[in-house]
């Protein structure tokens, strides 16, 4: 794997310093110190990371770092002299992937950015069901989305959706969604896998009397239909 990565950095002694050691490792670096011409490039061309630095000029990086995860799921590294730890946390809810706080060593760079692109391509390749599907679990991140968009889903609700997401259209006994549900246990009863079915269907848009994902199989249990 060869990385082709852009980097909004306006340090261009420092940009130079990165790229160069990087390039000894087959990493190839496209570096741009005015972060609108930066932003425009990510669309022009495909990039496996971004280095985002924070302190640029005419932009914040946190609002780069923002309007970039609304259109792209390439994973980020911020690289930042910023020392506030609101920053760092700040920066990963809005969708960063890391924090590499300045001054740091070149090689702790290359380090990060494997080790990132590792887990990128872990979690691209964990969708476990067809893409023409309406529902699509991720295990290693364990989220689900719906139509694209992720679900909202308590640790319950994910542990019996992505069961049914496994089995495939197979009709699931009610003892067994209990059974490979680990928030439940062996005391649970059928009430209580009604609720969490109950607000699972809410979140897919439909009701027992709407069933249109989740199929109730009188006296056995439920089916899913995806």
């Amino acid at each position: 794997m060869n990385p082709n990565i852009i980097m909004i950095e306006d340090d261009i002694e420092l940009a130079q310093i990165l790229s160069d050691f990087l390039a000894k490792y087959n990493v190839r670096v496209d570096n741009y110190d005015d972060p609108f011409i930066g932003i425009s490039s990510l669309s022009l061309k495909k990039y496996d990371l971004l280095i985002l630095d924070l302190s640029l000029p005419g932009m914040d990086g946190l609002e780069i770092c923002k309007e970039v995860r609304t259109k792209s799921d390439i994973p980020i590294i911020i690289s930042s002299a910023r020392s506030d730890v609101e920053d760092k946390i700040i920066g990963l809810e809005l969708g960063a992937d890391d924090y590499l706080p300045k001054p740091y060593e070149p090689k702790e760079l290359y380090a990060r950015i494997m080790s990132v692109l590792r887990r990128f391509k872990r979690s691209t390749n964990s969708i476990e069901v067809e893409k023409n599907s309406a529902l699509k679990l991720n295990q290693n991140s364990s989220y689900i989305l719906f139509h694209d968009k992720e679900l909202n889903l308590t640790r319950a609700e994910f542990e019996v959706l992505s069961y049914m997401i496994k089995k495939d259209n197979c009709v699931i006994p009610r003892s067994e969604l209990i059974g490979n549900a680990p928030s439940l246990n062996s005391e649970s009863d059928s009430r209580s896998l009604d609720v969490l079915i109950s607000r699972i269907r809410t979140k897919l848009g439909e009701s027992s009397k709407d069933q249109r994902h989740i199929i109730s199989i009188r006296g056995i249990g439920y089916r899913l239909q995806l």
